[in-house]
């Protein structure tokens, strides 16, 4: 029999992940939310909680790779291997993304109508970046993801806590990291650093019938799939290069 729960985790998890992270971009963007006005430190703190509730949730369901994220499979697949997680984790963590990304449209149905702006609009769904410049923002992409991975799984190495990390810490941990990273590193991007995050949620934007809308921004959308892919390959062979897990 097929253990269906690592993909159902990866479902779950991956939706409790957009919930709450487009759910803070769009609380701080739409007209007439409470929220509104928010700002950087408030997205940042919102999408690094989302983290840690997104990674407890996928496991509580016996999801213990809890990856939400195609680009952390794909650096997992090159350092431990099982190439099946591909066919599995990612598709999950697709739909996942896209009905999160439907439920914070859904929530926030009344401020969509209240707000003329299509790029805030997008913005609550995917990332775009400060500057237009692709080959740079490509690199943004590959550094932040890079960092998300190698700093991961320095922090489940053997080496860092050799009796393993204390029970539930690790989903905080990696959730601090996510902030650190849209802190320091988020502000020429939006640090996708995920490819579900952002594909997901900008298929569902196409589709929804959003008030006043404006184009997903199509052109741009290979950046924040190739680039965290790209970051993570890189960061796996320096992982396996160093011997750091």
């Amino acid at each position: 029999m097929v253990n269906l729960s690592p993909a159902i985790g990866e479902f779950a998890g991956t939706f409790v992940l957009i919930v709450l992270g487009n759910g803070v971009v769009a609380g701080a963007l739409l007209n007439k939310s409470k929220a509104q006005n928010a700002g950087w430190i408030s997205i940042t703190a919102g999408w690094g909680l989302a983290v840690f509730a997104g990674v407890a949730v996928a496991a509580a369901l016996g999801d213990t790779d809890a990856h939400l994220n195609p680009a952390v499979t794909v650096g997992s697949v090159l350092m431990a291997g099982q190439p099946m997680r591909l066919l599995t984790y990612i598709p999950a963590q697709l739909l996942g993304a896209f009905f999160g990304a439907a439920a914070v449209w859904l929530h926030y149905k009344p401020h969509w109508e209240a707000t003329a702006d299509g790029d805030a609009k997008l913005a609550c769904f995917c990332t775009s970046p400060a500057i237009r410049s692709p080959l740079w923002n490509f690199f943004s992409e590959v550094v932040g993801t890079f960092i998300l991975v190698l700093v991961a799984t320095a922090l489940f190495s053997k080496r860092v806590s050799p009796g393993g990390l204390a029970p539930g810490l690790g989903p905080v941990l990696v959730g601090a990291l996510v902030w650190a990273i849209g802190l320091s590193l988020g502000g020429s991007t939006g640090y996708a650093i995920n490819p579900a995050r952002d594909l997901g949620p900008r298929i569902a934007h196409a589709i929804l019938p959003i008030d006043s809308k404006s184009s997903s921004d199509w052109s741009y959308a290979w950046v924040p799939v190739l680039g965290p892919l790209a970051g993570a390959a890189l960061a796996a062979e320096v992982v396996n290069l160093l011997g750091m897990i």
